[in-house]
């Protein structure tokens, strides 16, 4: 399989250069610059990620290039080509102006093979503390703005290529003709890497790795889930057993749906109903960790109990996506706990089970891509993200089924409203918190004094940065009133305008 090599230097921008990658049918992984692969001869080319860090700090990222720069294509980005500049005889400075935000090329070598097709005024998105002031001898220019000379260079000789500014983000409206001339022209890659390609050869290679062994999977009614189950399925057929463990924290009807939209797939399910055992385990507690680590130890005993009833199970299979992964080997490592999410990789060792990960090459919306080719019903692909502890953390308090209820029923209301107006598909994830906030109102002629929820929608690419949904005010409208007239315990609907970052999508 052709592919190309990421090398990280922990920029926020890294998993976007592989997506764009990925989004022209062309396979690539990304690896920290300081724990590269053993061997780099099974890649086409290699791309250098911008980073945070200047080249003229002290500990400065310094990757080694030995068996790369010269020997085979390379593209280095921001960073990249500070990097290359800097420590192969140029000079790279603080910049004089903020070089931040869009700018236009001004001189584009159109003949250069790297901007083919690209003219002068192209807009591109510059994001750098530093400027490269001076390039070596033996490099030449390929590109600039009115403020920045050196924004693309070639070192002659060589299929060494760089540029200052972000071809993978939006703003740079020739970045993906940039990186195809790149990846295509200057690495002579095929762009055959495509959800059908990856279906056959993932469900050939579970049939070798798996064989006649039994396998066990942890559904969640999620996408992830779903999509690496079929893939199972397809190859070890009646091997495979899914669990589904109703948490008593679910929404409203999400059990009965889900496993009935699973018995018309064929897949061999077992339904667990462990409500009253999560909301006893949760009955008082109401600090958001420790509701998420109640959670996840409950839900690891009861699949534990579910899986020994099983014989000769040797695999445990994951929805674990590319994502994930990444973050699990990252630059610094893996980043700071923000919140913690309950996985069954935390099954106890006493199982001793082999992990298959079918999905952890894929970002979400290859998953999805790769979902529509094994002809998975829409509507469980287009299914918003669910957080792992489910309405725990949508409950901004202690947890008890009277909470639980009322939360079904507001977030089913929304749910469905959203789908019967046409704009779930617009939205990213939505959902309903429950404050801890009563509030005085009027029913009738009476005064109440009654919960008060808060609606929230985001769109959103990948979740890593999102925006609140400007709904139509005569649907919050019609939404808010039908929720105060059919949801007995709530007088008060407040909708949240908060982006990520600074806020969390979910508020626990």
């Amino acid at each position: 399989m052709q592919k190309i090599l990421i090398l990280d230097f922990g920029s926020q921008y890294t998993q976007l250069i592989a997506r764009r990658v990925r989004e022209l049918n062309i396979y690539c992984e990304i690896h920290p610059f300081n724990n590269p692969p053993k061997s780099v001869t099974d890649y086409c080319g290699v791309i250098l990620s911008g980073s945070p860090s200047s080249v003229r700090d002290e500990n400065a990222p310094h990757p080694n290039l030995e068996e790369i720069k010269g020997k085979m294509p390379l593209l280095g980005v921001c960073y990249g080509s500070q990097y290359l500049a800097h420590y192969f005889g140029g000079e790279v400075l603080p910049s004089k102006t903020r070089e931040y935000g869009r700018a236009h090329l001004s001189f584009v070598n159109s003949e250069n093979i790297l901007f083919r097709g690209i003219h002068e005024n192209s807009q591109v998105w510059m994001s750098h503390g530093d400027t490269i002031a001076r390039v070596p001898e033996n490099y030449e220019i390929i590109a600039s703005t009115d403020d920045v000379k050196v924004a693309a260079y070639q070192i002659q000789g060589e299929e060494t290529f760089a540029i200052q500014f972000h071809p993978e983000v939006y703003h740079s409206t020739d970045g993906t003709t940039l990186l195809r001339n790149f990846l295509v022209d200057v690495c002579g890659c095929s762009q055959d890497w495509t959800p059908d390609s990856f279906v056959e050869s993932t469900i050939d290679s579970l049939k070798k790795k798996l064989g006649n062994d039994k396998v066990v999977l942890g559904l969640s009614g999620g996408v992830d889930s779903t999509v690496a189950g079929v893939l199972l399925h397809k190859a070890i057929g009646e091997n495979l057993t899914c669990i589904f463990v109703d948490n008593g924290l679910l929404r409203k009807d999400e059990f009965e749906d889900v496993l009935d939209s699973y018995k018309h797939m064929g897949l061999n399910v077992i339904g667990v109903d462990a409500k009253e055992r999560f909301w006893n385990a949760l009955a008082g507690e109401s600090d958001p960790e420790t509701k998420r680590k109640i959670i996840g130890r409950e839900f690891i005993e009861v699949f534990d109990v579910e899986a020994h009833k099983i014989q000769d199970v040797k695999w445990l299979a994951q929805g674990t996506i590319y994502p994930d992964v990444i973050e699990s080997c990252s630059v610094n490592g893996p980043s700071a706990t923000i919140k913690s999410h309950h996985n069954v990789g935390g099954l106890p060792e006493t199982m001793k089970l082999k992990i298959v990960e079918p999905l952890n090459l894929l970002f979400k919306d290859e998953v999805r891509r790769v979902g529509r080719s094994l002809n998975i019903e829409p509507k469980l692909l287009g299914r918003h993200p669910f957080p792992g502890p489910g309405l725990a953390i949508r409950i901004l308090s202690d947890i008890t089924p009277e909470k639980v209820q009322i939360l079904q029923e507001v977030d089913a209301i929304f749910i469905n409203g959203l789908r019967e107006a046409g704009l779930y598909d617009q939205v990213w994830q939505a959902g309903a918190m429950l404050l801890p906030v009563q509030s005085v109102g009027v029913m009738g002629d009476e005064r109440t004094y009654e919960n008060c929820v808060a609606l929230r929608a985001v769109e959103s690419t990948d979740g890593m940065t999102a925006d609140w949904v400007h709904l139509p005010y005569e649907f919050m409208a019609m939404i808010s009133n039908k929720i105060i007239n059919q949801v007995k315990g709530v007088n008060r609907v407040v909708y949240d305008i908060s982006s990520k970052p600074p806020a969390t999508i979910e508020w626990e």
